[in-house]
């Protein structure tokens, strides 16, 4: 059970300007913000973050829609914190997403759905070293 998971605010909620209320709701659900930035990412960046979907059929959009725009990677502390996040971004689907979570929230459809949250602690490990280095973690 990890303390930290890392959390992106992609790109289609940072044009509605939707950032602050997002963080004001990951913060509110009783997470700590130890790492957040904005950054553009390259398209290599892109392709190595998502490489674990390279064979499924929506990768080369997945990497045109984070590249699009720029994002917000933010790494998160809180007891059980991957699951809790989870919970909270909700469904990958906004459609099927529960009422208060992120996405039912700030996303449009399946492939411009806000938020990516690391889906294990194992993840959570490798995704928070691709944007952040020691030095920037509180």
């Amino acid at each position: 059970m990890s303390n930290r998971t890392l959390a992106i605010i992609k790109p289609d909620a940072v044009r509605k300007n939707a950032v602050g209320q997002i963080i004001a709701k990951i913060t509110e659900s009783g997470f700590k913000i130890i790492g957040l930035k904005m950054v553009s990412l390259s398209r290599a960046s892109a392709e190595a973050f998502y490489e674990v979907h390279k064979e499924r059929p929506f990768y080369p959009s997945l990497v045109d829609f984070m590249t699009s725009g720029p994002v917000v990677p933010i790494v998160l502390e809180k007891t059980n914190a991957v699951a809790d996040f989870r919970k909270l971004i909700g469904s990958t689907d906004p459609a099927e997403a529960a009422e208060g979570t992120i996405r039912k929230m700030f996303a449009a459809n399946k492939a411009e759905n806000a938020m990516h949250g690391s889906d294990s602690d194992e993840n959570a490990a490798i995704e928070i070293c691709h944007f952040f280095s020691r030095s920037e973690l509180l």
